[in-house]
C-alpha cells in the first residue's frame, strides 16, 4: 500500500517521481465529535503509509510514554496533534494538515476540531475538501457534534461522505452496534441532502479496516478505508462548467506586455476563445495563456495562468474574465447562508467587510431569516447570529459583484466577512441567489444634484454629526449652533437621537444590534437631507466607530464633519437631569453607554469639543461655526440674511 514499497524508489527515481507527480489528488476532512479518534485515525494513515521518519517514530514511541493517552502503546494522534495545549487536554483545537500517499494516490487530510467552540476551524478545513470522513465512537453514536459537523459538510458542497463508526474494539467489533449507528445516521443525513455516503466500521488505534480487513470483523464485505479513498471517484465537476478566471494582478513587467494573471476557477480556455470581462460587460479574445513554462494551448480549473487579450480593454484584480456565451451573474444584494465564527454576535445593518475570491468589498447583513436547528433540522427565528450558529440571512454589498451559486461554483460562490476594525474573519457565507431588486432597482437620472439645490440656498451641503456620551452636551451645542445658522439665513434641520426615536426609530430598543439600525437609519435620512442642500445637524451618542465610519461612507469627501463632544463619564453622569444614569447604576437599564455598553470615541474627528468644563456651550457652538466658515461650508459671500 505505501509508496515506500514500489520497487521504482529503488530502481529509478526519476521514473517514479514522474509516475507520482500524476497521481490523482484527494483532499478529505476528518470530523465528528470530540474523542472520536480523529487524530488517531490520521496519525494510522501516516504510520501505515511508511511516513514516519525514524527520528519522529522514536519521538513518538518517547512521547507516548510521557504524555500519550494509550497506557504507554503508540499514541498516534500525538503525530497530528501538535499543540502544546492539545498534548495536555487531547484534543484537537486547530486545523492540522498531513501529507501522504500511496501506490495510486496522493491525499491531503485536514485534522478539523471535535469540540463546539471549535466549529468555526471544522470550517476552514472543510473549504477545500471533496470528501469528509466523519468519526462516530461507537460506544456513542450519532452526537449533535456528528450534526453539526454534517450539516456544515452539507452546506459546504461536500457530496461525498465516508461514515467511519471507529472504536468497534470498545464494543466487541459488534454488527449490531454498527448496523444501528448506520441506520441513524442514513436516516438524519437524508434530511440535509447527503445521500453519497460509504459506511465502514473500524479501529483507528488497532488498524482495524484502515489499510487491511484484519480478522476482528468477518462480517464486514465492504472495502477498507484507505481501499475507498484511493478509488473513490475525485473528478472535478468544475471542469465541465463554464470557464471562470478571476483577476488576482494585473501583470504589467515593462510596457510591451500587459496580462492578467489569476487560477482558474472553473471550465477550460484556450486562446482564440472569446470571453466577458464582468461586472463591466466588455468583450474580447485570449490571446496568449501564459507560465513560467511558456505558453499554452489551453489551461483548466485550478491552474494558475497569465492570459493577454486581443483588445486593450479595461480589466482590473477583482474582475472576473469568462466564457461570453455563459457569463457569471453580476449583483449587489442576495440571499445567504452564513456560519457565525466570531464569539461577538452579528449585528444586522453594521458595515463588515467582504471578501469573495480576489475581491473585496463593504456589505451590510439583515437580520437573520432564520437559524438552523442541527439537531431537529428545524428553521428557528432569530435577531441576531451567535458563535456557531447557521442561518440564512440577506446581504447588500456596496458594488455589484460577478458570481455563481455556491452549489455551482465554489470559488465565485463562496466569501468571508471581516470586521473592519479589528480586521478578523467573523464568518463564512456561501451566496444561494440574486435578489430580485438587485436587478430591478436602478439610480434615478436627476437634473437637478445636491450642489445646485445648495447654491440656490447660498450654502454648501453637509453633514455635522455630532457624537459623545449622554449628557455630554451634544444636543445643547446643535441647538445653538442651528440657531446661529438660522439668524444668518443658512437652511438647516437638525436631527436628535430623542426626537428620531419617537416617529422613525420608534420600533428599536437599546441593544448593541439596535444602535446599529438606529444609526443606519438616520445616516440614510441625513444623506437624502445633504441631497436636498441642507446643513444637517445629527446629534447621536452613536457609540460604534464602524456605525460612524458607515455614515461618513455615504457622503462625499468634506461633506461629513464629525465633531466629538469629548466630556468626561463623571461630568455627563452628574449632568443626568433624566435619571438615566442612576437607573444604569441600578441595574434597571440595561445597555447603557458609559455603564454597561461601551463608548468608542473617534480617533480623527474634524473637530474635538471639550465639553468637561472649560468651555462654555456657546463657546463650542462658535467653534463649530467657525470651523463650517473655514472649510467653506458657508459661503462668506452670504454670511447676513
Amino acid at each position: 500500500m505505501a509508496h515506500a514499497t514500489n520497487d521504482l524508489v529503488t530502481t529509478d527515481i526519476e521514473g517514479y517521481l514522474r509516475a507520482h507527480e500524476h497521481k490523482s489528488l484527494l483532499r478529505f476532512i476528518t470530523c465528528g465529535s470530540v474523542d472520536d479518534g480523529k487524530s488517531t485515525l490520521i496519525g494510522r494513515l501516516l504510520y501505515d503509509s511508511k511516513l514516519v521518519f525514524a527520528d519522529q517514530l522514536a519521538a513518538l514511541e518517547a512521547d507516548s510514554k510521557r504524555v500519550g493517552t494509550q497506557g504507554g502503546d503508540l499514541d498516534f494522534a500525538l503525530l497530528v496533534d501538535g499543540l502544546t495545549a492539545e498534548r495536555e487536554q487531547g484534543i484537537t483545537i486547530d486545523v492540522a494538515y498531513r501529507f501522504f500517499s500511496t501506490e495510486r494516490r496522493k491525499f491531503i487530510v485536514a485534522d478539523t476540531p471535535g469540540h463546539e467552540q471549535y466549529t468555526r476551524n471544522m470550517v476552514t478545513g472543510a473549504s477545500t475538501a471533496d470528501l469528509a470522513v466523519i468519526l462516530v465512537d461507537a460506544r456513542k453514536g450519532v452526537l449533535t457534534q456528528t450534526r453539526r459537523h454534517s450539516h456544515l459538510v452539507s452546506l459546504l458542497g461536500i457530496r461525498r461522505i465516508v461514515l467511519a463508526v471507529n472504536k468497534l474494539d470498545l464494543v466487541g467489533y459488534d454488527q449490531h452496534v454498527f448496523t444501528a449507528i448506520e441506520a441513524d445516521y442514513r436516516a438524519f443525513a437524508t434530511g440535509i441532502g447527503l445521500t453519497d455516503i460509504t459506511c465502514i466500521p473500524m479501529s483507528a488505534l488497532r488498524g482495524d479496516n484502515i489499510t487491511e480487513a484484519g480478522p476482528h470483523l468477518p462480517w464486514y464485505t465492504g472495502p477498507t478505508l484507505i481501499g475507498h479513498l484511493e478509488s473513490v471517484d475525485v473528478t472535478d465537476d468544475l471542469l465541465a462548467r463554464p470557464f471562470r478566471l478571476p483577476v488576482q494582478w494585473v501583470n504589467r513587467p515593462d510596457l510591451d506586455f500587459r496580462g492578467f494573471s489569476g487560477q482558474v476557477a472553473g471550465g477550460r480556455v484556450r486562446p482564440g476563445d472569446r470571453v466577458r470581462v464582468l461586472p463591466s460587460g466588455q468583450e474580447s479574445t485570449i490571446a496568449r495563456i501564459v507560465t513560467a513554462d511558456g505558453d499554452l494551448d489551453e489551461a483548466v480549473t485550478d491552474q494558475s495562468i497569465t492570459v493577454t487579450l486581443t483588445d486593450e480593454i479595461d480589466v482590473s484584480r477583482g474582475d472576473v474574465i469568462a466564457a461570453a456565451g455563459d457569463p457569471p451573474e453580476v449583483a449587489d444584494q442576495f440571499q445567504c447562508r452564513l456560519v457565525w465564527m466570531s464569539e461577538e454576535p452579528m449585528l444586522p445593518g453594521r458595515p463588515y467587510l467582504l471578501k469573495l475570491g480576489t475581491l473585496g468589498t463593504g456589505v451590510a447583513i439583515g437580520r437573520p431569516k432564520y437559524v438552523y436547528n442541527v439537531n431537529t433540522l428545524e428553521h428557528t427565528a432569530a435577531r441576531t447570529l451567535a458563535l456557531n450558529d447557521i442561518g440564512v440571512c440577506d446581504i447588500r454589498l456596496d458594488r455589484p459583484v460577478p458570481f455563481d451559486p455556491y452549489a455551482e461554483n465554489r470559488h465565485l460562490g463562496g466569501f468571508v466577512v471581516i470586521d473592519r476594525l479589528t480586521r478578523t474573519t467573523v464568518a463564512a457565507g456561501l451566496l444561494d441567489f440574486a435578489l430580485r431588486r438587485s436587478h430591478n432597482l436602478h439610480w434615478q437620472s436627476i437634473e437637478v444634484d445636491r450642489a445646485a439645490r445648495a447654491r440656490s440656498k447660498g450654502q454648501r451641503a453637509a453633514a455635522v454629526w455630532f457624537t459623545g456620551l449622554s449628557g455630554a452636551g451634544k444636543s445643547t451645542i446643535a441647538n445653538l449652533v442651528e440657531k446661529r445658522l438660522h439668524d444668518e439665513g443658512r437652511h438647516t434641520y437638525l436631527l436628535d437621537g430623542d426626537n428620531v426615536r419617537h416617529g422613525l426609530n420608534r420600533d428599536l430598543g437599546f441593544t448593541d444590534a439596535d444602535r446599529v439600525e438606529n444609526i443606519r437609519r438616520v445616516a440614510e435620512v441625513t444623506r437624502l437631507m445633504v441631497d436636498a442642500g441642507l446643513i444637517v445637524l445629527a446629534s447621536f451618542i452613536s457609540p460604534f466607530r464602524a456605525e460612524r465610519r458607515f455614515a461618513r461612507s455615504l457622503f462625499e469627501d468634506g461633506e461629513f464633519i464629525e465633531v466629538h463632544v469629548d466630556t468626561p463619564l463623571r461630568v455627563a453622569e452628574s449632568r443626568d437631569r433624566k435619571g438615566l444614569y442612576a437607573k444604569a447604576r441600578r441595574g434597571e437599564l440595561v445597555h447603557f453607554t458609559g455603564v454597561d455598553s461601551p463608548y468608542e470615541p473617534p480617533e480623527t474627528p474634524e473637530l474635538r469639543l471639550d465639553g468637561g468644563g472649560t468651555l462654555s456651550a456657546e463657546e463650542c457652538a462658535e467653534l463649530v461655526v467657525e470651523h463650517l466658515r473655514t472649510v467653506g461650508v458657508l459661503s462668506p459671500a452670504q454670511e447676513e440674511p
